[in-house]
């Protein structure tokens, strides 16, 4: 009962991770972990400034997270060099929470598949969207310029990609109802044993 909850930037799977923990799953997210392996004090932190530099780092010693995602979307050697530091350090994290945390759990994993975690769960779900919806997302909520979102989907798998390895598909081209109605029935059949469809939301 662990679900893969994966797809591009802005596609809306983090609201739908926050939908299922507020129906009763354990939440579990990448993102968070690989914000708590890189605080101060951590061995990844250490090896990434004498990977790096210090450049990617605050005054009070904490990492530049935009710094660094602008230095590795910006070069595929950094993001090689930054990800062999991360990844390692972000999976036996992983690993060690997907093994405490009561069932069922949402594991929201940006690059579930990039770095081999469909391997940790049961089922993966891609949550999908068109790129310029995702794009307009994505400025509105973080107000990353349009060539920058670009520039870090391109460094991502394509959602054809992903949906070719996932077992449901749930789609995100309308509005947050839309999308939660969705979410609930792909929920309602996964927690219910019942047969669950390839895609919910639409046709993809």
């Amino acid at each position: 009962m662990i679900l893969g909850l994966t797809g591009g930037i802005g596609a809306g799977k983090s609201t739908v991770a926050r939908w299922f923990a507020q129906w009763g799953a354990s939440w579990v997210s990448a993102d968070a972990v690989s914000r708590e392996v890189v605080e101060p004090g951590e061995p990844a932190l250490d090896a990434l400034v004498d990977e790096i530099g210090h450049a990617i780092l605050h005054c009070d010693g904490t990492l530049d997270r935009p710094e660094l995602a602008k230095r590795m979307f910006a070069s595929p050697t950094v993001r090689k060099r930054a990800e062999y530091i991360l990844h390692p350090a972000i999976t036996a994290r992983v690993k060690d929470l997907l093994t405490r945390r009561p069932h069922p759990i949402v594991y929201e994993a940006p690059l579930l598949f990039e770095v081999g975690h469909e391997v940790l769960v049961d089922l993966v779900c891609v949550v999908v969207a068109a790129a310029e919806l995702r794009i307009e997302r994505v400025e509105a909520r973080d107000g990353v310029v349009a060539t920058e979102v670009r520039r870090r989907i391109a460094a991502q798998w394509s959602d054809e990609e992903r949906c070719a390895h996932a077992g449901v598909i749930l789609e995100n081209h309308g509005d947050l109802v839309q999308l939660e109605q969705a979410a609930r029935e792909l929920w309602d059949d996964w927690t219910g044993g019942k047969p669950l469809r390839k895609s919910y939301g639409g046709n993809f």
